[in-house]
């Protein structure tokens, strides 16, 4: 298991995506509850907390911070993007041009 500093980046970068897509998921599923956009991110800080411990000597210390640091906030903001009570910013736009 050696990864260069590029494969490191490219891994935390499709964690974001990830993340991100998986907070948009629970948002349509249940738009109008906090706690409900947290739970995928606390349920997979669960879930590494203990990969993360097994491969620690493996990856370097601040890989392993970004990547459990980063788990909660982007599910939330990915559930925030996708939150009915946002807002569709790109349909406004549509029927705008259409007009």
């Amino acid at each position: 298991m050696t990864f260069t500093l590029p494969m490191l980046v490219a891994r935390l970068s499709i964690n974001v995506v990830a993340t991100l897509a998986a907070g948009l998921v629970t948002a349509s599923i249940a738009p109008r509850s906090t706690l409900v956009r947290l739970m995928p991110g606390l349920l997979l800080l669960v879930a590494f907390i203990p990969e993360h411990i097994r491969l620690w000597d493996k990856f370097p210390v601040w890989y392993h911070l970004m990547f459990l640091v980063s788990l909660v906030p982007l599910t939330y903001i990915g559930g925030t993007l996708g939150s009915p009570q946002r807002g569709n910013r790109a349909i406004d736009i549509a029927k705008e041009i259409a007009v």
